[in-house]
């Protein structure tokens, strides 16, 4: 199997609702969108949304309340002034602030926001990390 992340989907309750929730963050959609599916060009990947029952029934998964997933969305950016911007970005679009930003104990500065079905997303700015042209991160060699 190669070492590849091609795309990440979010199975959400209000497929509207999220929808506009990401629209006010300015993330703009791309095709194949259509009334029961987003997607996002998200540099070299592609974010998702999709209800959640409809995504619970393709993979053949129990369905909400199931359990926690245990998953958390990232963006690295290039600096600490960023994270704070996105994460003020993200408020007042309608995200709920689950850890203001701050420096943390690995070197970096992060905070976290979740999105109208919980998802936890993390703004962080880390010094080892390189943030690419297209935005995508270089790990160090």
């Amino acid at each position: 199997m190669d070492q590849r992340l091609s795309l990440v989907t979010l199975g959400v309750r209000d497929l509207a609702a999220s929808r506009a929730f990401y629209g006010r963050l300015g993330w703009k959609e791309s095709p194949p969108s259509n009334e029961h599916v987003a997607f996002f060009q998200c540099g070299g990947m592609i974010f998702a949304l999709w209800g959640r029952d409809a995504l619970a029934e393709d993979a053949q998964a129990g369905g909400p309340g199931s359990g926690f997933a245990n998953v958390s969305l990232a963006q690295n950016v290039r600096s600490k002034d960023e994270v704070d911007r996105l994460l003020k970005e993200a408020e007042a679009a309608g995200a709920k602030i689950l850890k203001p930003a701050g420096d943390v104990f690995w070197g970096g500065y992060t905070g976290y926001f979740a999105d109208p079905d919980g998802f936890a997303w993390e703004i962080a700015w880390n010094p080892g990390f390189t943030i690419l042209d297209d935005g995508s991160v270089k790990l160090p060699a």
